[in-house]
């Protein structure tokens, strides 16, 4: 009983862990100057245009995407779902915390492209980690997980797709606003690509060890 306690707090530990990283990742992401990650580029568009919270605004999308993943899952729906919600205020609470406390001004291109390497860095790391816990998910990952298993598409074209989806609507807004560029720009058409990449060598590197230490290898 004791070892499975102690798989229970490894668990959770890394997930937090993982938790904590992703909102560092995609908060740095944004203090490049590069734009920001495709998959918070829409909030991250309309603070640029309105100066309003980006926390805040990702939470308003995140929200959506819990609505959203419910209305396709119809009678699949599960119930627990729902404490993606809080486990989004949390996280978009994180990031607000990070952005107040990371004074980086970029315009310093090879400083902010190094900026960009580390924030696609934890953003894979904190990815991969959260998802390996198979606890609750982060809605973004959830809505794609969602619609991969609605379609049957491969998870990985169905985040490439959403991840287009989201570029698409940020240039929209961002036309709107006199600016196309507002919010996105090659920072985050490097970090679809090297978000991805990061977590498949995470993977690689650490997640048996990973599983073995919270006991998940034996399920």
């Amino acid at each position: 009983m004791q070892q499975t306690k102690q798989h229970t707090v490894a668990r959770w530990g890394f997930y937090l862990l993982g938790m904590v990283l992703l909102a560092l990742g995609l908060t740095l992401n944004t203090k490049t100057g590069l734009g920001a990650s495709a998959i918070v580029s829409v909030p991250f568009t309309v603070s640029q245009a309105t100066g309003w919270n980006f926390g805040d605004l990702t939470l308003v999308v995140y929200c959506l995407f819990v609505v959203a993943e419910f209305i396709l899952k119809g009678k699949n729906r599960q119930w627990i779902d729902v404490l993606q919600i809080p486990l989004s205020i949390v996280f978009t609470r994180f990031m607000n915390l990070f952005a107040g406390a990371i004074p980086y001004k970029n315009g310093n291109l090879p400083a902010d492209i190094a900026l960009l390497i580390v924030a696609i860095l934890f953003t894979g790391v904190g990815a991969a980690m959260t998802v390996a816990m198979q606890l609750i998910p982060n809605p973004g990952d959830g809505i794609v997980g969602t619609i991969a298993q609605l379609t049957g598409k491969e998870l990985g074209f169905c985040k490439n797709c959403f991840d287009v989806g989201c570029v698409t609507i940020s240039l929209i807004i961002g036309l709107c606003f006199g600016n196309l560029l507002l919010g996105v720009g090659l920072g985050t058409l490097i970090s679809m690509v090297g978000v991805g990449r990061a977590i498949a060598g995470f993977n690689y590197l650490c997640k048996r060890p990973l599983l073995r230490v919270t006991g998940m290898d034996r399920q």
